[in-house]
């Protein structure tokens, strides 16, 4: 059977595209190049025993997407974040202000306890700004029409109904650093840190970086705080209930089916190459991957405008993220909850230093979470390029120095540790398809966020190939697990 559409890669965001692409009608085939899909929300096993959600340790499609789609997706949990101090001391961080929360902060400083409910409800309100803003189509600047201004217009209103102080707190803190919009609200540098970490996680920034105000807002949003939302039996049964859902639709995935080559005639889609040969035509696809690959390999530069390939080429990922994943015996010693080793704001932003000069942390920041006996740690800072070793002599490096650093907060660790099996940010770009090892498709940056995202002039999803569009995190709305750039890119075909 033919398809009116084509979607390259099966992650979250190509399927929940799928999904709306089907609801309304159309005919869809999804190819994934792995055996499994979900994208970086996949829970797989690395041996017995050794079962973990691979890339991203919870998350949460946009409730809006959910309830559209009609979606069973699986029940989650927000999880405290705890930041574990020198001298065996936690700091506990919840977005509900809850007794246990404010005691934690009180332990630090009194007056940052009395101050933490109103920064909460300030990042709810910034938070719910932000989606409102991923649920509006970004105009193709300079030259904006009146419908594509009309939706601008609107989320111009929704940030005036915050009323006039906290319209101008959202809109200052945007480009503002972690470390001085927390330093407005609170004295205690463990406070501090530990926000400042919550904006940097996944970004190749420091918390004393500009822009990390956003970056704040936006992982607040995907995660509903502070903690990671861990899905229970793990994120891969988000893309289980999308594949399931588009079936019922009449939606085709086919896994193992990697795109070499999207096909052109005359500037216009035809179908696609796979790496087999087999060639699918179509009159629209849409791709998931990042808009680099997409747009220089899958299309290929001769195919595009000279300044639109040096614009493509300038999108920067630097992704500077590993994972090590731990099978320990289950003694390992740690609490429930998003545990984090980010001390003081100086030593995440140390950590940060190391990888402007690539080099691998050798003092990271650390998100730890365990699930039964298995424990899984986030890694920053680690570069992709690095400067004088390569990732093959680095890797023992990398372990060590991420079990180092646990064991220090965590003594019972090191003893229950049997496996250990890491991923570096090369291993994050062979193996999940993620160029330079970066989660985010292109990182959120200041010139590359709202209307400049992938690239300015090109936000409106399309691309100067007709019939081909882009719907992956790369685009306006993405970065995280939340489906919103699918959903507005699926919204964009539909309309046009």
């Amino acid at each position: 059977m033919a398809s009116d559409v084509i979607i390259i890669g099966a992650g979250l965001n190509g399927l929940v595209a799928a999904n709306y692409l089907a609801k309304a009608g159309k005919r869809v085939l999804v190819l994934e190049r792995r055996a499994v899909a979900g994208g970086q929300a996949v829970t797989e096993a690395f041996g017995s025993g050794f079962r973990l959600d691979v890339l991203h340790a919870g998350g949460q499609l946009r409730p809006d997407i959910v309830s559209d789609l009609g979606l069973d997706v699986p029940a989650s949990r927000s999880e405290p974040l705890i930041s574990v101090l020198p001298g065996g001391g936690q700091l506990r961080l919840t977005a509900d202000s809850d007794d246990r929360t404010l005691a934690s902060i009180g332990s630090v400083s009194k007056r940052d306890a009395e101050r933490w409910p109103g920064f909460v409800a300030f990042m709810s309100e910034a938070s719910g700004f932000l989606d409102a803003a991923y649920r509006t189509p970004m105009p193709r600047l300079p030259n904006v029409s009146f419908s594509e201004g009309l939706p601008l217009a609107k989320l111009a209103m929704n940030l005036r109904q915050l009323g006039p102080r906290d319209m101008f707190r959202v809109i200052r803190a945007l480009p503002m650093s972690a470390l001085e919009l927390t330093e407005e609200w609170f004295e205690s540098d463990a406070v501090r840190a530990a926000i400042g970490a919550v904006a940097v996680h996944g970004a190749t920034l420091g918390p004393m970086s500009a822009g990390t105000g956003y970056t704040l807002m936006h992982n607040w949003l995907n995660r509903g705080g502070l903690g990671h939302r861990r899905v229970e039996g793990g994120v891969g049964r988000i893309a289980d209930a999308l594949v399931a859902a588009l079936k019922a639709r009449g939606g085709e995935v086919r896994l193992s089916a990697d795109v070499k080559r999207i096909i052109l005639d005359d500037q216009t889609v035809r179908g696609v190459r796979l790496a087999n040969g087999e060639e699918i035509a179509a009159s629209t696809v849409m791709s998931a991957a990042d808009p680099r690959h997409t747009l220089l390999t899958l299309v290929g530069a001769p195919e595009l405008p000279p300044e639109f390939v040096w614009a493509a080429q300038s999108i920067k990922m630097r992704g500077s993220v590993a994972k090590v994943h731990l099978l320990t015996d289950g003694n390992h010693g740690l609490p429930a909850g998003t545990l984090i080793v980010a001390p003081s704001v100086r030593y995440v932003e140390r950590a940060y230093d190391a990888a402007k000069y690539g080099q691998v942390s050798q003092q990271p920041y650390l998100e730890i979470t365990a699930d039964g006996a298995v424990v899984s740690l986030h890694y920053q800072f680690a570069p992709y390029a690095l400067r004088e070793r390569d990732w093959g002599q680095e890797r023992a490096v990398l372990e060590r120095s991420a079990v180092d650093t646990a064991a220090a907060a965590f003594p019972q660790l090191r003893s229950s540790i049997r496996e250990i099996k890491s991923l570096t940010p090369l291993d994050l770009e062979r193996t999940y398809g993620l160029t330079e090892g970066d989660l985010n498709h292109g990182q959120l940056i200041l010139d590359q966020m709202f209307f400049m995202r992938p690239m300015p002039g090109w936000s409106t999803h399309k691309t100067p190939i007709d019939g081909l569009f882009l719907c992956g995190s790369g685009v306006h709305g993405g970065g995280g697990i939340s489906g919103a750039a699918g959903r507005n890119a699926a919204k964009v075909v539909l309309k046009a």
